[in-house]
């Protein structure tokens, strides 16, 4: 079969089924394992299938699924954002952030003058104490080592574009809206 015949199928079955690629508009609950509530979100946000926007385990699950489908996901910290490790954990000199640092607060990397050799360079480091004379930072994701429950919804689907399509990405990926927020907001 032709090439763009096949393409032209797929991009039609993709506005009533979830194939990749498509873009995909979801809302959802997050929980750990026990049923407390982590996040919710509740306007519908879209995420590539066939890119790098959703988790590989979610995006399994979305496929060959349809508008309004409702799905239930039990997510091992090894599906979602990994074990923790500990040796991702440190203390820098205070002197090398802000004066107004506070806990919660986020860097990439670390700051230069470091004193802690061997650190992930690329790592977003979270503020979890502050001493007089020191940070602790914390370079795992904040829901590494955590077993989750998520329950999504689809809301919409759409063809993704060929932008969309090479940058693997609708520019919301779903560790991108679960980081973005400050310590005293829902994580998305």
């Amino acid at each position: 079969m032709h090439a763009g015949i096949v393409k032209a199928l797929c991009e039609h079955a993709a506005m009533e089924e979830v194939l990749s690629p498509c873009v995909v508009s979801l809302t959802w609950r997050l929980e750990d394992a026990q049923g407390e509530l982590i996040d919710t979100l509740e306007e519908p946000t879209e995420f590539l299938v066939g890119g790098e926007d959703l988790l590989p385990k979610v995006e399994q699950a979305l496929l060959g699924q349809y508008i309004g489908a409702e799905l239930s996901l039990a997510l091992e910290p090894a599906d979602a954002f990994g074990d923790y490790e500990a040796e991702l954990v440190c203390f820098e000199p205070r002197h090398l952030f802000p004066g107004d640092i506070e806990i919660g607060m986020r860097f990439e990397g670390l700051p230069e003058g470091a004193q802690t050799p061997d650190m992930p360079a690329d790592a977003i480091y979270t503020v979890t104490e502050l001493y007089p004379e020191h940070v602790v930072l914390d370079g795992n994701h904040p829901l590494a080592g955590i077993g989750l429950r998520l329950h999504l919804k689809i809301q919409a689907l759409r063809e993704a574009s060929d932008e969309e399509i090479a940058a693997r990405s609708v520019g919301e990926g779903f560790v991108q809206v679960l980081e973005g927020a400050s310590p005293d907001e829902p994580i998305h």
